[in-house]
């Protein structure tokens, strides 16, 4: 059997290529750049909903990578409640819900303040409110006590993918981690989170929710890394995209003797592709924002501003007065009169396709 990386004389002194890193890790910073520069430049009502949605898609996924699907209204609830944004139709969040939100927060907002033990403590119990997982009862707000390993097959058949740091090594490795976390200051903030990432999954400390709690290290130092609390882009979104891959990697470079270049350059890119995703996003946030922009002195009715906030973030199909009156619970004829009036007021146009029945879409801006 092949040796755990922790088992090597030389644990935790990773080492990596850093001609190749530092390549990706220029790509990445630029990106990063020219996202910030944009947000910037916006005002601060789009700042807060593409904040709002960023925080939520990262709270989502990363318990989604984990098997646990949460109610996306109750996590946007939630976060905005803590943010103080007010928004209709907020609804009522279960402790669950409540409990990662509250991590994820704590990890993003407050990212300058040092991490240690009780702090780690304090999110494990946020994310196990009952003392369980699932049915399990499990170690809540300290460091585990038994042995952990990853395995699948049916028992006594199982294969052990990974078995962690024994128990009594676990508060040790713990120690150290946290010192490097708080007192590392020469490596950038997007490589330290890289690391971060890979060497607390391989601690493994908790019984439970070790794959959500280094998700939100490694918010925590991209926050630092960007200087900035406002979050606009979601790594977890695109770590649940790839991730068969990103467990492979775990996997493979779980076994390496301390180079651990692999997993870094397989973070970079996922960071990377989780940057251009923001980035097509960020274009419909800025179409969004021109649009009301320039119609702002045009008297529009609850109706039209609800149907016109749809078009916008991306609707389904084709316009149709029928589906107009369907979304808006009005009848035909005052749906046909909302479209004439935004057709009056240069708003909306008839599609040049024609047909036997009338589709509307956008007159450009």
């Amino acid at each position: 059997m092949a040796k755990y990386i922790y088992q090597y004389q030389n644990w935790p002194d990773f080492t990596w290529d850093d001609k190749e890193v530092q390549v990706l890790l220029g790509k990445v910073r630029h990106l990063q750049g020219l996202i910030f520069g944009r947000m910037s430049s916006l005002g601060f009502s789009v700042k807060q909903e593409a904040m709002l949605s960023t925080l939520t898609l990262d709270v989502l996924k990363s318990s989604e990578i984990e098997g646990e699907k949460l109610n996306y209204e109750q996590v946007r609830s939630s976060i905005a409640r803590r943010l103080g944004i007010e928004y209709a139709g907020m609804v009522y969040s279960e402790r669950d819900v409540e409990g990662v939100v509250e991590m994820m927060l704590d990890a993003t907002q407050n990212y300058k303040q040092p991490l240690d033990e009780e702090r780690m403590f304090d999110w494990h119990a946020a994310l196990f409110p009952t003392g369980r997982s699932g049915m399990h009862k499990i170690d809540v707000a300290c460091y585990r006590t038994g042995v952990m390993q990853v395995v699948s097959g049916p028992m006594g058949k199982e294969r052990v993918h990974f078995e962690a740091p024994a128990p009594e090594l676990v508060k040790e490795n713990m120690d150290v981690f946290l010192d490097w976390y708080n007192n590392e200051s020469s490596i950038d903030g997007v490589l330290k989170s890289a690391i971060a990432h890979f060497w607390f999954i391989i601690i493994h400390p908790f019984d439970d929710g070790n794959g959500r709690i280094a998700r939100a290290l490694s918010d925590m130092l991209l926050a630092f890394s960007d200087e900035s609390s406002q979050r606009y882009y979601s790594l977890s979104s695109q770590i649940l995209v790839e991730r068969k891959a990103y467990y492979e990697i775990l996997k493979k470079v779980q076994h390496s003797s301390g180079d651990i270049t692999e997993w870094l350059v397989w973070f970079l890119n996922c960071l990377f592709r989780s940057l251009k995703t923001t980035e097509e996003t960020l274009q419909t946030v800025l179409y969004k924002s021109d649009f009301w922009d320039k119609h702002k002195e045009i008297p529009l009715n609850s109706r039209q501003r609800l149907m016109l906030n749809k078009i916008l973030d991306g609707f389904d199909g084709k316009l149709k007065s029928s589906k107009w009156a369907k979304i808006t619970k009005c009848s035909s004829d005052t749906a046909l009169r909302d479209i004439k009036d935004l057709i009056d007021k240069g708003i909306l146009k008839q599609e040049e396709s024609g047909g036997r029945s009338t589709n509307y879409e956008l007159v450009d801006l």
